[in-house]
């Protein structure tokens, strides 16, 4: 496993290895603000060659989820910036992703009941998950040219609070059927003007939010994370090979830190992806049927076999605060406690044990 512990550089940092902490959203951001706990679930894990935050909204309306953090007020980020001296302070570098949820979300989470956004006025068909039961996600209101205008001022607004709060980079959200994926996907993309139709047309949402962010503060300080093939959260593309294979190419010079690509048993797209992309490709590896997460030997074996410069995981992070001191020592790997995934206090969040504690030698 000695691909995955080998230097490797992204952007303007210079990683000691190439395990990536994928985001995980955690729901622990009571008021949308996160707290000490948080600064000690993220400084336990700055041995990663970069972590990458949970999802965090970059507008009140991009709330997608109960409790996830906000980056978009000088107390928002007066609050990260404690989880981000946190991580420094233990000799790691951290991303935040900015994760717009668009129609992903419910009137419960905004002020005056608004309703959600989106490219075109096509529901989820899922639910709000709340302490009182689900609620169905409703019918977005179908963004205007306005609309789109400030969300793209608003990604840029986060991004540049995310600069004030310490953070080294953000990641855009294009993946998992959010707001920039939804541009992308023409099953949620139903839209007749610029931003819609022609796979040209359906990246362009996704080209002006990275133009203008990596304008803000820099390519090297920004990534994207994308999910070929998904169908979480309702999305059904018909045309990924195509969609993916033009945006990257699109994408490719601006010479961002990286693309992130979370696989869906879409091993030939990425692969796909590799070809066109010329920069870091950071890889959430997903390479077998239904989508189970992949092992550190698949991952290790993505790096030998040049699919992908850095591997991202989310479960083995989770349960394992010191993933690369195991995969050095050919583990034990702890599993995560799913029940304790969502919300919640220390149990399952901050409690999990490194090998020093649970090996007294």
């Amino acid at each position: 496993m000695s691909e995955l512990l080998k230097p490797v550089t992204l952007g303007h940092l210079d990683l000691p290895n190439r395990l990536v902490m994928a985001p995980m959203t955690r729901s622990r951001a009571r008021g949308g603000l996160v707290d000490e706990l948080t600064a000690e679930y993220y400084g336990q894990r700055a041995g990663a060659g970069l972590i990458i935050t949970e999802g965090t909204q970059p507008c009140v309306l991009g709330q997608g989820y109960i409790d996830t953090p906000g980056l978009h007020s000088p107390e928002q980020a007066a609050a990260w910036r404690t989880v981000t001296d946190e991580v420094h302070r233990g000799g790691g570098r951290v991303f935040v992703q900015l994760m717009h949820a668009g129609r992903i979300g419910h009137p419960c989470l905004y002020p005056g009941d608004a309703l959600p956004m989106g490219p075109s006025a096509v529901p989820s068909g899922e639910c709000l998950y709340t302490p009182q039961g689900p609620l169905d996600h409703p019918t977005p209101r179908p963004m205007t040219m306005d609309d789109i205008a400030c969300a793209i001022e608003e990604f840029v607004t986060a991004a540049r609070y995310a600069m004030d709060a310490g953070f080294d980079g953000v990641e855009l959200h294009g993946a998992s059927g959010h707001l920039i994926h939804q541009f992308l996907s023409d099953n949620t993309n139903r839209r007749t003007d610029a931003y819609g139709g022609s796979v040209e047309r359906r990246i362009r949402f996704a080209m002006e939010v990275v133009q203008a962010v990596a304008d803000a503060i820099g390519p090297a300080r920004t990534g994207i994370r994308l999910s070929p093939g998904i169908t979480y959260n309702g999305m059904d593309e018909s045309d990924s090979e195509i969609l993916y294979r033009e945006l990257a190419r699109a994408l490719a010079p601006y010479e961002l830190a990286y693309l992130h690509v979370s696989e869906n048993d879409t091993r030939g797209i990425t692969q796909l992806l590799r070809a066109e992309w010329p920069g870091t490709l950071v890889l959430n590896p997903h390479p077998r049927g239904g989508g189970e997460p992949a092992t550190v030997r698949e991952g290790a074996e993505a790096l030998r076999s040049g699919l992908a410069d850095a591997i991202s995981f989310g479960r083995l992070w989770l349960a394992n605060p010191d993933l690369p001191a195991r995969v050095e020592a050919g583990g034990p790997y702890a599993e995560a406690d799913t029940t304790t995934f969502y919300g919640g206090d220390h149990r399952g969040y901050t409690d999990y044990p490194t090998l020093t504690m649970t090996d007294p030698r």
